[in-house]
């Protein structure tokens, strides 16, 4: 491990390779970085690639609200083969005959499952029912029953590949999507079934993967601030007495400030530091979802 750096706070911007689970990611940047207060926020599979934001130091905070941004997927649809996992790392459990289906239909099809539907996570997933993980149950061989959850999908786009039955898919979808749930929910309503494979992360929010790094990459130099962590977030300015309640958590009116939309909001001072992530309250007011910048302590500005 390097040197310890107590005082390191930020975000990074990682490209996940194959192979390798969110959590080796962090230890990976625990080591680099020579700190322990590390985490990730979106949790991707390991066969997945794509962008994983890695809090580190008091960044860490953020990562609910990082997490809780849109995202854009990649991967390829295989029809005709049903898996235990939904995807290529699963058993096949069922093969059907979908030599016919055309790329019309499996484009309809997609359209049918954008907008706000009913999605039932999947055995491997980290939901939790009855107080355990999913996958923790799956591995024992066990499969519960799971009430749907609802998710939003703004986009579906379905394209032709040099291999027959297997088609390039792109989805843009609310946090909670499980796109391998997607795939398997696509072969059904063509008549069969169907797999994920090849899925790759595009994008957490604004943050994609043309500036995401490689683990090669992460070093204390690449963090970004929290305020540049927060960039998605919807942002209000404040100074002098108004700062100072920030930084002692204090609640905030949100006329007062300035506050509009339905937030979360970045709270920053006149420098462009995050001093806090506040969220509605009761009527007007503003409540404080976690402070950055505590009376008294500092976080680079971005």
């Amino acid at each position: 491990m390097a040197e310890p750096q107590p005082g390191l706070h930020g975000v990074l911007v990682v490209d996940k390779p194959a192979g390798m689970t969110s959590h080796d990611v962090v230890a990976r940047c625990r080591r680099v970085l020579g700190t322990r207060r590390v985490g990730h926020a979106g949790t991707l599979d390991p066969d997945a690639t794509g962008v994983l934001l890695v809090g580190v130091g008091r960044c860490t905070r953020l990562l609910r609200f990082l997490g809780g941004l849109g995202k854009v997927y990649q991967g390829e649809v295989v029809l005709g083969v049903a898996t235990t996992t939904l995807d290529a790392s699963g058993e096949v459990t069922a093969r059907f005959d979908m030599r016919d289906v055309s790329l019309t239909e499996v484009q309809a099809a997609a359209a049918s499952l954008t907008g706000l539907i009913e999605q039932v996570p999947p055995m491997v997933s980290a939901v939790k029912v009855g107080g355990r993980r999913l996958h923790e149950l799956a591995r024992q061989g066990l499969e519960v029953p799971r009430p749907p959850r609802r998710v939003r999908v703004d986009r579906f786009t379905v394209a032709p590949t040099a291999e027959a039955g297997v088609f390039r898919i792109e989805v843009a979808c609310s946090s909670g999507t499980y796109v391998r749930s997607l795939a398997a929910d696509l072969g059904s309503s063509l008549g069969g079934g169907a797999h994920l494979r090849s899925l790759r992360r595009l994008a957490v929010g604004s943050f994609g993967v043309e500036e995401a790094l490689s683990l090669d990459e992460v070093g204390p130099a690449r963090l970004l601030s929290a305020a540049q962590a927060a960039r998605d977030l919807d942002r209000v300015v404040v100074d002098g007495a108004l700062a100072e309640r920030v930084r002692h958590g204090r609640p905030l009116d949100r006329v007062v400030v300035g506050a509009r939309g339905e937030g979360p909001f970045g709270v920053l001072d006149p420098e462009g530091v995050l001093l806090a992530v506040y969220q509605a309250g009761d009527g007007d007011r503003l409540r404080p979802a976690c402070v950055l910048e505590p009376a008294g302590e500092q976080v680079a500005a971005g």
